[in-house]
C-alpha cells in the first residue's frame, strides 16, 4: 500500500522514523538512491524487516517495486516534501550529527 500524497499523515511519518532501524533505512535511501530490500536489511531476519518495510510503505516515506525477484525501494523524498517542506531534510541533517 502506497497512500496518495493527500493521505499522508504528519503523526505517521513521524511514527515510522522513530524507530532506529526505520531512521537508518531512510538515511541509507537518501544517500544511496534505489536499494533492494537485501541490501537495506542490515543482517536482521526478513520477518522483522517486512514489518518496518510496511510501516515505512505505510507512512509514505518509501516507495517499494518488484524487479524480478527483488524488491526495490525508494525513499519518496518529493512528495514528502510538498507535503510536509523541509521535514525530511530536518531529520536527516539532525540524524547526521548522532
Amino acid at each position: 500500500m502506497h497512500p496518495s500524497p493527500s493521505d499522508f499523515r504528519l503523526e505517521a511519518v513521524l511514527h515510522a522514523l522513530s524507530d532506529p532501524v526505520r531512521l537508518s533505512i531512510i538515511r541509507q535511501l537518501a544517500r544511496e538512491g534505489e536499494a533492494t530490500c537485501a541490501a537495506l536489511d542490515g543482517g536482521r531476519p526478513k520477518s522483522s524487516m517486512s514489518h518496518h518495510f510496511r510501516i515505512l510503505r505505510e507512512s509514505g516515506l518509501v516507495k517499494t517495486r518488484n524487479e524480478g525477484t527483488s524488491h526495490m525501494n525508494e525513499l519518496r523524498a518529493q512528495d514528502l516534501d510538498k507535503v510536509f517542506p523541509g521535514l525530511l531534510t530536518a531529520i536527516l541533517n539532525a540524524t547526521l550529527t548522532v
